[in-house]
């Protein structure tokens, strides 16, 4: 009698199909995961081209017997590879920030802006014109969901947790105040904290001043923050917002960019005009 047969044993070339489709499944569902992450245009489509030449490279790798192809294919991968690695490099450091602090809820979850109360933005517009009038330097943040903490600064500052105000924005940035060279965090309608170092970023360093360079800086790395500037040299208002600088504007302008932005989805830009904006 032969050898009994085990109700366990599964043919190979069945396993090698579940491997393949579980390999599918699961390279689409990254793939839906990512583009359904990104909702600037032009992103998306860069994004779409790329995993379409990744698929394509894996294509012929898999079932057609061309190694020259195959060669030029993975090449040009590569290549790509490396120029959405420099366009993109904020967003991949941001990437494995998130992955090194284990925040994936940020990456996986709903990304929802945090109200503004249109007091607030009155608030923050009004405050900013005096500012700029008096020619008086402020850096306020404006968090709308970006889930900052901490670490994602240099220097936290002092904590506040106060009701938002124009008499206590323009009292922080008073000259002989400790806080005045840092930044306002302002989150759900309160002041967070005062005197926040952000990190400062790498574009237009022979442009624009420290208070400027940090707001870039914070911007790049979070899309739901938003970051109005004084010059204190000047008094011109700016506002930037993934990592493009919109100035100079005027108190009004601001307010109807701080009202637009709460009416957008999350990850759309402030400004029509993706270009940097220069009086």
């Amino acid at each position: 009698m032969g050898a009994p047969v085990s109700a366990l044993q599964i043919n190979p070339l069945q396993l090698i199909d579940i491997r393949l489709l579980l390999d599918l499944l699961f390279a689409t569902g990254l793939g839906v995961l990512v583009l359904g992450r990104v909702t600037e245009a032009r992103t998306l489509w860069l994004l779409r081209g790329y995993l379409l030449l990744v698929a394509l490279a894996w294509f012929v790798q898999r079932y057609a017997n061309l190694p020259l192809t195959s060669k030029l294919v993975d090449a040009l991968v590569l290549a790509c590879s490396l120029a959405l690695a420099i366009l993109w490099q904020g967003e991949l450091r941001r990437l494995m920030e998130l992955l090194g602090t284990g925040r994936l809820g940020v990456l996986f979850g709903d990304r929802k802006r945090d109200q503004l109360a249109s007091g607030s933005v009155a608030v923050l517009s009004e405050a900013a014109g005096r500012l700029s009038q008096s020619r008086r330097g402020g850096l306020i943040v404006v968090d709308l969901g970006s889930d900052l903490r901490p670490e994602d600064f240099l220097n936290p500052g002092i904590s506040l947790d106060a009701q938002l105000s124009v008499d206590l924005l323009l009292n922080l940035f008073a000259a002989d105040t400790p806080l005045h060279d840092g930044a306002v965090l302002v989150k759900a309608n309160r002041i967070v904290a005062a005197g926040v170092i952000l990190p400062l970023s790498r574009q237009g360093l022979n442009r624009y001043g420290t208070r400027h360079l940090a707001a870039l800086g914070l911007t790049e790395r979070f899309d739901q923050c938003l970051a109005i500037v004084v010059s204190e040299e000047t008094g011109t208002l700016s506002l930037a917002c993934q990592g493009k600088l919109e100035r100079p504007i005027t108190s009004s302008r601001l307010h109807d960019l701080l009202s637009q932005a709460l009416a957008l989805p999350a990850g759309r830009s402030v400004a029509k005009d993706p270009l940097e904006r220069r009086g």
